[in-house]
């Protein structure tokens, strides 16, 4: 298993979404520590299995972000479990999980499991609509973060922008409460100055739609994020 808490940054890649090879490559050789495969709809084995296919030669880990049961495509190095916290249907804290897991428990590999607590957080995003959440205050989402440490005892908690900038403020105030779960931020990054922002609070940055929008700029986010790890004294 990928020790996430010794990444940095990670760009996601949806496979519903267009990429040619040659941008493909530039990804792969960005110095990003991995690449995850993932999205809200449209995602399908086959589109899965095709990006996961040109993503084969490179000499970088890919993870699936697990969204559809029907999605699931082996040989991936790791593979990434969302339990939706915020969400107000029980189905995405546990009942899909549970579908997988007797479907697929026998051949599952344990050790290439990792669970992420998800909050998230644009109430405009597919996403928090597709799995029926409430937008949290500051509060809730402190004490979401702090069930995902001490009570669910989860490697991973996800501040989920999904499309939006966030509130670098209350990204602060959250990494100040894990010491054991490794805080992850996604959502809105399109410039390396975000980066860095989110960098400085956040274990690990998730850049995904300026990957299609702006590659250059997605590709300097690397270094932005990683300068910010240095000067914060080392690699998270």
């Amino acid at each position: 298993m990928y020790n996430i808490s010794e990444w940095d940054h990670v760009f996601k890649l949806d496979p519903n979404k267009t990429i040619t090879n040659a941008d493909l490559e530039k990804i792969g050789s960005s110095g990003t520590d991995a690449l995850i495969i993932g999205g809200t709809d449209g995602v399908t084995f086959e589109n899965v299995t095709d990006l996961q296919e040109r993503l084969e030669s490179f000499d970088i880990p890919y993870v699936l972000e697990v969204s559809d049961i029907e999605a699931i495509a082996p040989d991936f190095h790791a593979y990434f479990i969302p339990l939706v916290l915020n969400s107000g249907d029980k189905k995405w804290m546990i009942d899909v999980q549970h579908q997988a897991i007797k479907e697929y428990g026998d051949v599952i590999e344990w050790q290439d499991m990792l669970t992420e607590g998800y909050c998230v957080l644009n109430p405009e995003a597919k996403v928090f609509k597709r799995t029926n959440c409430t937008l949290p205050d500051h509060e809730d989402v402190l004490a979401y973060a702090r069930m995902a440490e001490h009570i669910f005892h989860l490697p991973v908690f996800y501040m989920e922008y999904s499309g939006t900038y966030g509130n670098p403020g209350l990204v602060r105030d959250v990494a100040r409460e894990l010491k054991n779960t490794s805080l992850v931020y996604g959502g809105g990054i399109r410039s390396e100055e975000q980066a860095a922002e989110m960098a400085a609070y956040a274990d690990v940055i998730v850049v995904g739609d300026v990957i299609y929008d702006n590659l250059e700029v997605a590709l300097k986010t690397v270094e932005a994020v990683k300068s910010m790890k240095m000067k914060d004294g080392g690699p998270s």
